[in-house]
């Protein structure tokens, strides 16, 4: 499907480019990204949106992680199965995405939220220290857990699954936000890819905007991550209670 309009594609760009960064530091990138392809492309089908969204997301996640893992070490033995889970589980939620209504989702993930928000903001300490409490074992058997639930959850609905994913680093493997984000990031791109991998075998993709978008994407996940990185798990906390806030704020008012 072809999109008119180059002013239309450039802000559509643009919002990807925030995103991406957003998105590279602690996810929540779909915030931006999926009401500006709501507004600038009216009268689509919302999963033609969503595929969209998700082809832009996974390329800029891609450039997250490869940023991530110049700079930190990344577990790729416990990673890689979890990702791979992450993107069979997401590859089925796209598909069950016309089957499952999202309303009966919408209470439970917002009281989650509520909850993720106040556990972090009360715990000054939490997930400033990177200390991880399982063996490789006990992590690659809950990766693998965590990749399919999570995955299968961004298919089909995917507010908060960045925020989810840090949240259970920090939490049940003990790291540091920083090394959290790093290891979401690589779940978050099997399961872009999934629903991305559906989407455009369905035809759910507008490729003039998903394109460009993906290329700000990239750019914007760069810059974002590069931060990360120099600036530690300090700032990535703050940025963590922000966007779980607009998270709240957008499920709580029905966006």
């Amino acid at each position: 499907m072809l999109l008119s309009g180059a002013g239309t594609v450039a802000a559509l760009s643009a919002f990807a480019f925030l995103a991406g960064f957003t998105d590279a530091i602690v996810g929540g990138g779909g915030l931006i990204q999926v009401p500006a392809l709501l507004v600038l492309v009216p009268g689509q089908p919302i999963p033609l949106l969503l595929g969209t969204n998700k082809l832009a997301s996974m390329m800029g996640t891609t450039a997250a992680v490869v940023r991530y893992a110049r700079g930190l070490r990344i577990d790729w033995r416990v990673m890689l199965p979890a990702g791979g889970a992450a993107l069979a589980a997401s590859f089925a939620g796209a598909h069950a995405v016309s089957a499952i209504r999202e309303s009966f989702l919408r209470p439970l993930i917002l009281v989650l939220l509520v909850a993720v928000a106040l556990y972090t903001w009360r715990a000054r300490d939490f997930g400033r220290i990177h200390a991880p409490r399982l063996p490789r074992g006990g992590q690659a058997a809950l990766g693998l857990a965590v990749g399919a639930l999570l995955g299968f959850y961004d298919g089909f609905f995917g507010p908060g699954t960045g925020s989810f994913l840090i949240f259970i680093f920090v939490g049940l493997f003990g790291f540091d936000f920083l090394a959290a984000t790093s290891a979401a990031k690589v779940l978050n791109l099997g399961s872009n890819l999934g629903a991305a991998l559906y989407f455009g075998a369905s035809d759910r993709i507008l490729y003039a905007a998903a394109l460009p978008m993906g290329a700000a994407s990239i750019v914007g996940a760069t810059l974002g991550s590069r931060l990360a990185l120099a600036r530690g798990a300090a700032l990535v906390r703050r940025v963590f209670l922000i966007v779980v806030g607009a998270l709240i704020l957008r499920l709580a008012l029905g966006g």
